[in-house]
């Protein structure tokens, strides 16, 4: 099976209570052929929440201790979202799933692109914290915008 991010799925976490769902995507969740996920929701954060950003690098040093998640109103929620990350990856782990669609842009999922943690819009190159966990582990993570290519690689873990 393959991992999708939850609000890819149709489901409304996202830190503004709303989803990023496609048509396409929906139809997957409704048939079963992925698995959802959210580790901000599984770290125990609320919806709908502030915005957070990465502050001092990207996920991996995030992992590390030498980057913050922060909220636009300086709350630090770095542990929260290494603990979603973490229930995230056991459930990953539990299901047998190899491959991720994550949510690029967002301080879990970003998959190659995350803002940049000045809360102005401003993206950098880098990686969620789950998505630095993930591939730490081995999954193969891939961004929304890399749908086709995971259609056509991995059509076998879709039937």
């Amino acid at each position: 099976m393959i991992g999708m991010s939850a609000c890819l799925g149709g489901i409304a976490c996202r830190y503004d209570g709303r989803n990023q769902g496609t048509t396409e995507f929906i139809q997957l969740v409704e048939q079963d052929k992925v698995v959802i996920i959210c580790p901000e929701v599984l770290g125990g954060l609320p919806i709908p929440r502030k915005p957070a950003e990465i502050i001092g690098g990207d996920g991996y040093d995030v992992l590390a201790g030498k980057a913050r998640v922060v909220e636009n109103d300086g709350t630090d929620v770095t542990d929260i979202y290494v603990a979603g990350a973490r229930k995230a990856y056991e459930i990953i782990k539990d299901k047998g799933i190899t491959v991720l669609l994550l949510k690029e842009k967002s301080p879990t999922c970003g998959t190659h692109y995350v803002y940049d943690g000045n809360f102005i819009g401003v993206m950098k190159q880098g990686v969620g914290v789950a998505t630095a966990l993930f591939r730490k582990k081995g999954l193969m993570v891939y961004a929304d915008t890399e749908w086709e290519l995971v259609k056509k690689e991995y059509a076998n873990l879709l039937v």
